[in-house]
């Protein structure tokens, strides 16, 4: 299991480029927005944005991937049971997230969205996550016993 993981200023974009039928999304997870359409669900995550105008870039995107040698134990259930402990070992807790899964590449993904505003108006810290991402996955890759 690999991670991806960018920031941003427009939840629009990334929350389209999730969602986009083309990928053959399909939404597994989410937390604290209103799924009614696009727009509702967009605006949601604008609206919490709304606790803490001054972070710049308060989108979070991560894709975790996964090896196609793992699609026959890849459920959408466990992909959300990876994922949400993915989260929380990121410290990206008590937030607003979606995780739609892609089905347009061989290998299995998944794409999370979240607001770096928590429900409190305070900044999830994204302090050195690219390393406390690499080893994140490579305990989850050993504790759910993937290639």
């Amino acid at each position: 299991m690999i991670a991806k993981i960018t920031k941003g200023s427009n939840f629009a974009g990334v929350l389209r480029y999730i969602l986009n039928p083309e990928k053959q999304t399909e939404l597994i997870d989410a937390s604290g927005v209103r799924l009614k359409d696009m727009d509702t669900i967009i605006q949601s995550f604008e609206r919490q944005q709304e606790l803490n105008p001054r972070i710049s870039k308060p989108v979070g995107h991560i894709s975790l991937d996964f090896s196609a040698q793992d699609s026959d134990k890849l459920t959408n259930e466990t992909m959300v049971q990876i994922a949400r402990d993915y989260m929380s070992r990121m410290g990206i807790t008590d937030t607003q997230y979606i995780i739609g899964r892609h089905h347009d590449k061989d290998h299995p993904h998944i794409h999370i969205a979240y607001n770096r505003i928590d429900n409190n108006g305070n900044t999830i810290t994204d302090r050195n996550d690219r390393f406390r991402s690499e080893k994140i996955c490579k305990e989850l890759t050993a504790k759910y016993g993937l290639y």
